[in-house]
């Protein structure tokens, strides 16, 4: 069975093109954070999901790696999509979303990175009245984008995975959700 590793920045269109995809696919879909958030409740830990940020450093890495064990052990029966973030973008600079340790568990067959325009993701965003988001220039879009793209090929090194980019354009959604569909068949 495989694991897919799907990645996009805030407004790329990830969720909306994976759960189109899902329709045609026999993958069970699993969000990372969801899986740390289980984890962490059963031990006690926590009780929401913005809780998870504000425990130790090496509580959190003990959480990552066992999530990550978890969603291994699902791929024995299922083949596995996981919908993750490639870099987390924070004041300080940019976090990897799956540190070493991660990998080293989920051994990944492939990540998928959703990318749109950086004017069409800013559209987007601006749209988008469900959520609160920070505001971005396109070229701090640009570079998010781009870090991704260095940090997809950097866990592809470490894990021997491949990279697939798959765009993802206004009105035009049933391409990126058929090469999606193709690139996981």
């Amino acid at each position: 069975m495989k694991v897919s590793v799907i990645a996009g920045i805030p407004g790329s269109g990830s969720t909306t093109v994976l759960t189109k995809a899902l329709e045609a696919l026999d993958y069970v879909h699993v969000n990372y954070g969801d899986v740390m958030l289980e984890i962490a409740q059963k031990e006690g830990l926590v009780e929401d999901r913005d809780s998870l940020r504000k425990l130790s450093p090496d509580v959190q890495k003990e959480i990552q790696k066992n999530a990550a064990k978890s969603i291994r052990e699902m791929s024995e029966d299922n083949n596995i999509i996981v919908d993750t973030h490639c870099t987390i973008k924070t004041p300080a600079g940019f976090l990897p979303g799956l540190p070493k340790w991660v990998l080293d568990e989920l051994q990944p067959d492939i990540f998928i990175l959703i990318e749109a325009d950086s004017d069409e993701i800013l559209m987007r965003r601006l749209n988008d009245k469900t959520r609160t988001r920070d505001m971005e220039k396109i070229s701090d879009i640009q570079l998010h984008q781009e870090m991704n793209r260095s940090m997809s090929m950097a866990y592809a090194a470490l894990t021997g995975a491949t990279v697939k980019i798959i765009e993802n354009h206004d009105n035009r959604l049933e391409e990126p959700v058929e090469n999606m569909i193709n690139t996981l068949k």
